[in-house]
Formats: C-alpha cells, structure tokens, sequence
C-alpha cells in the first residue's frame, strides 16, 4: 500500500478499432461498460477484472493502486 495519491487519469484502448482515449476515474465506484469513440463498441472488463481501466486502461483503477489487490469491486 502506498501512501501516494493514486493517479485518476488512465488512457483506454479499444481492443477493437485501437482507438485511444484518457479518462479520469472514478474513485468511489467501479466503471463496468464505456462506450468506444473509435467505434461506438460498448467495452465491458475482461473476466477477473473489476472495472475497464483495469482490462484496457494504462493505468489501474485507483483502488486496486491503493490496495495492490487483484480485485476491488466484488
């Protein structure tokens, strides 16, 4: 556990059509759908990820920064 702020900006990345967009992050909730504007394809968190900044962001969601846990949101 770090005692640093966790970063809230991560950039998605459409597994799709590759397109690229950062986003700030929620901190009080998990974020399970967001909509592409690549391709309008509604991107959903891979099997065992909590959120989709875990499954397509660069950066982790921030409770899983502040924890280190592979989950936060079960």
């Amino acid at each position: 556990m770090s005692d640093a702020a966790p970063q809230l900006l991560s950039t998605l990345t459409c597994p799709h059509c590759g397109h690229r967009s950062t986003e700030t992050m929620p901190t009080d909730a998990c974020q399970y759908f967001y909509d592409c504007r690549g391709c309008s394809t509604v991107l959903k968190p891979k099997r065992g990820d909590c959120c989709v900044f875990c499954s397509f962001g660069d950066v982790s969601c921030p409770p899983i920064q502040e924890s280190g846990a592979k989950a936060c949101c079960g």
